[in-house]
């Protein structure tokens, strides 16, 4: 017996660490607050300890119950925070400290407006991201692989990831709340992926293999629970339509990120009309609005599809032209500076630039997959868009950085492979988006 009790007592921390189901997740940070996600196996009371990097004083936040209603998640607000600061944690599961194999570390937001020149920083992009399971794969070779991008990606030590859409696949089995929670869970639990979500802010939006079916568009009848399951799984700081999507906007430092939402009010590829809805004049009307009156440096918009490239191919936004003809007419019209996009979908990676006369040209960076199965560019891909020496058909990931002074900002893409070996690099000066 008294071997046992010592037996039990050495497994005790693995026994804990077991009520752990994925996460820690950090989700947005702000210069007041920051979103720390957690699943556990089953219901447990679930809490972080914090403290500044550097510091002895340890804030507690109250304990939040997982129930199986929500997927045993705990979505904790750590508001005990100074701006500008790096902190450590630990997760406390129903009293005890679970003990993980590598550091737990999170940061607030600097306040440096009318102070100083904005703090540089870098996220990691990239979209396509597919997790191999047995039980409803497709027969044959997996889709699925190359999970040595998560180590790759933590490597670049980036302040915050931003999820470009396709951030898992809904197979057959999973059109029920049921197997969207399985889906999400299967995804999120991979083991290798632990330390990137625990030590990095992570944003996203969806497209249609994380919304719905291939192709998925507004007629989709579960997008309620969709929607659902993208608030439960992640932790953007706002929906600007809380029942209509995922729209929602972030800034970093001296750059806004627009997250748009390429899928709720989507009209049907097939429909033969070509002022059809892309993103829907509610959202459209919100993004050049929200455009306009921001002082951004950079105005990122992040959407599930291609934007600017004018191949009328698959689901680019070409071949919704009405929308399309609008959203360029009018950046230009408005004045708006500093404007390019971040793109998926397409399971390659390029950068087209399109020029424009009377104004700057206009860039839409897609990088597209991460570990989901790579395809190859057709011939509409080669189209006078096409940066040069930038088509890359393979699995990968971004690297982007932000840089400079205030009135001299500078942004640096480089593209890595799964390896974390770079294979182009490019920079875009805030001057020249003017």
């Amino acid at each position: 017996m008294k071997s046992i009790i010592i037996a039990f007592i050495l497994l005790a921390p693995l026994w804990v660490k077991a009520q752990i189901k994925s996460g820690p997740m950090l989700g947005y940070s702000d210069m007041k607050e920051v979103l720390i996600w957690v699943q556990t196996e089953k219901p447990a009371d679930v809490s972080i300890q914090y403290w500044e990097k550097g510091d002895k004083i340890i804030h507690k936040t109250d304990p939040v119950h997982t129930a199986k209603a929500h997927a045993y998640i705990a979505r904790i607000i750590a508001d005990e925070v100074t701006m500008g600061k790096k902190y450590e944690y630990e997760v406390v599961v129903n009293g005890k400290k679970i003990a993980f194999d590598y550091p737990l570390e999170f940061q607030t937001q600097e306040l440096w407006q009318y102070r100083k020149d904005p703090p540089a920083f870098s996220f990691i992009f990239g979209t396509c991201n597919y997790v191999n399971d047995e039980t409803s794969d497709r027969p044959g070779r997996p889709y699925g692989g190359a999970d040595e991008a998560y180590a790759a990606m933590y490597s670049k030590k980036p302040d915050f990831m931003l999820w470009g859409g396709d951030n898992f696949y809904y197979r057959e089995p999973d059109y029920t709340r049921t197997g969207m929670i399985y889906r999400n869970d299967h995804a999120r639990s991979v083991k290798s992926i632990q330390p990137l979500l625990a030590n990095v802010h992570h944003y996203a939006i969806w497209d249609d293999h994380d919304y719905g079916p291939n192709d998925a568009d507004r007629s989709f009848p579960l997008k309620h629970t969709s929607l659902e399951m993208f608030k439960m799984y992640w932790g953007n700081p706002n929906y600007v339509f809380p029942n209509e999507g995922i729209t929602g906007k972030f800034q970093w430092a001296d750059v806004e990120f627009f997250l748009m939402d390429d899928r709720w009010n989507k009209a049907p590829n097939e429909l033969n009309d070509p002022n059809k809805d892309y993103w829907g004049q509610k959202q459209m009307t919100w993004l050049l609005d929200a455009l306009i009156s921001s002082k951004a440096s950079f105005k990122i918009i992040v959407n599930g599809g291609q934007v600017i490239s004018p191949a009328k191919i698959f689901e680019n936004m070409a071949n919704y032209e009405g929308e399309r003809n609008y959203l360029l007419k009018e950046i230009k019209n408005r004045k708006i500076p500093g404007v390019l996009f971040l793109s998926g979908d397409r399971h390659i990676t390029n950068l087209n630039k399109l020029e424009r006369e009377g104004t700057y040209p206009l860039y839409d960076l897609t990088v597209s997959p991460m570990t989901a199965g790579k395809a190859d560019a057709v011939k509409q891909d080669y189209n006078a868009t096409l940066v040069e020496g930038t088509l890359v058909q393979e699995r990968a990931f971004s690297k982007i950085e932000v840089a400079g002074p205030l009135k001299d900002r500078t942004i640096t893409i480089t593209i890595f492979n799964v390896k974390g070996e770079a294979l182009w690099t490019k920079e875009i000066k805030s001057s020249q988006l003017k």
